[in-house]
């Protein structure tokens, strides 16, 4: 059983050693019963420690391993392939655009947009005739631009003001699904949990995010600066450090969403995407205090210029989550010159 594509391709991938066969990826088993993730790991996939049995879910397994990307059986098969870069900004910017209009053409049916307001959702949702859902504390940063990017684009907007009681509910099930209790990774994955929740009450099973963009197109401030936190001296070598972090950071959104009960859509993920990114050197990619560039250029062919050129913070602090999270875990006792304090306090909320 293989999810996320027609075997079939994914048996010619195999053969032909091709890494990006034109999917948004896929993971399961063979019919030879070996194993296999693609290169980027957009589909979760585990194995027991023991090497008996796997799932698509951790919550399946005892102890479970997660199963590495790009892996077929016991071999590393697909790497990402290490293209020459597009000789113009112009010829750049107009591959990455066809490329996001290939990605983007999706069939709207029973889906709902994760919408911040910021670029990166904002392109998705310009080919979606789908709702928008954002969620965030009231007088939250995403909340503020979720509203304006709809106000831009003529799209009505469903808001989820978050409250106290929201995270201590939804925080159990957060770390449950994922296997994870540290303050970041609960903080982005209680975002996608909770708009995927009213999703799904409102009758969606699908939940279409804007993944991907910011780590295939230079969107982080180390690439843009290549500091300590990356081992490249370049920032095409920083941002395909970033990439080789989906893997990790993937599996941690799709089990959120799918433990509320929507499946993800990931259009920017999309092989055609990956293709062109990889394609774009430095200054395309982030220089002289912009992040993005290529990317952002393509996006104003898709959404008004004023998105396309808007910087947002990261879910987590956009939404102001983090700083709730870290609210109530002081007022439960768990103060901050404990180590990981977050931590011990959605551990407690696990017992």
């Amino acid at each position: 059983m293989i999810h996320g594509a027609d075997p079939a391709l994914v048996e010619r991938a195999i053969a032909d050693r091709e890494p990006l066969p034109g999917t948004r990826g896929f993971a399961g088993e063979r019919s030879d019963e070996r194993l296999v993730r693609d290169v980027l790991g957009r589909y979760p996939l585990f194995v027991e420690r023991s090497g008996e049995g796997w799932a698509f879910s951790p919550t399946a397994l005892d102890e479970p391993v997660s199963f590495p990307a790009g892996s077929v059986g016991d071999e590393r098969v697909w790497t990402l392939p290490d293209p020459p870069v597009f000789e113009t900004e112009r010829e750049a910017v107009e591959r990455v655009t066809a490329a996001l209009e290939e990605s983007l053409a999706i069939d709207p049916e029973g889906v709902a947009i994760a919408f911040s307001g910021g670029v990166d959702s904002a392109v998705v949702a310009s080919r979606l005739d789908a709702p928008l859902y954002v969620v965030g504390f009231e007088g939250s940063h995403d909340l503020d631009a979720a509203r304006e990017g709809a106000r831009a684009m003529g799209r009505p907007l469903t808001e989820i003001e978050c409250t106290h009681a929201d995270i201590e509910r939804a925080v159990p099930a957060v770390a449950r699904a994922t296997g994870r209790t540290n303050a970041m990774d609960v903080g982005i994955a209680l975002s996608l949990f909770l708009v995927a929740e009213r999703a799904v009450a409102d009758g969606y099973d699908r939940l279409a995010v804007g993944q991907g963009a910011d780590e295939l197109f230079g969107g982080y401030e180390k690439v843009l600066r290549t500091d300590h936190r990356v081992d490249a001296e370049t920032v095409r070598g920083a941002t395909r450090e970033v990439i080789a972090s989906l893997p990790d950071q993937l599996e941690r959104d799709v089990l959120a969403i799918r433990a509320a009960g929507a499946e993800p859509v990931a259009p920017l993920l999309d092989d055609r995407v990956v293709r062109s990114a990889l394609r774009l050197d430095g200054p395309l990619l982030a220089a002289g205090g912009e992040r993005k560039r290529a990317f952002r250029r393509a996006a104003r062919e898709f959404v008004p210029r004023e998105i396309a050129e808007r910087e947002k913070k990261a879910v987590q602090y956009g939404s102001l989550i983090a700083r709730e999270l870290d609210r109530l875990a002081r007022q439960a006792g768990f103060k901050r010159r404990m180590d990981d304090h977050v931590t011990r306090y959605v551990e407690s909320l696990l017992q």
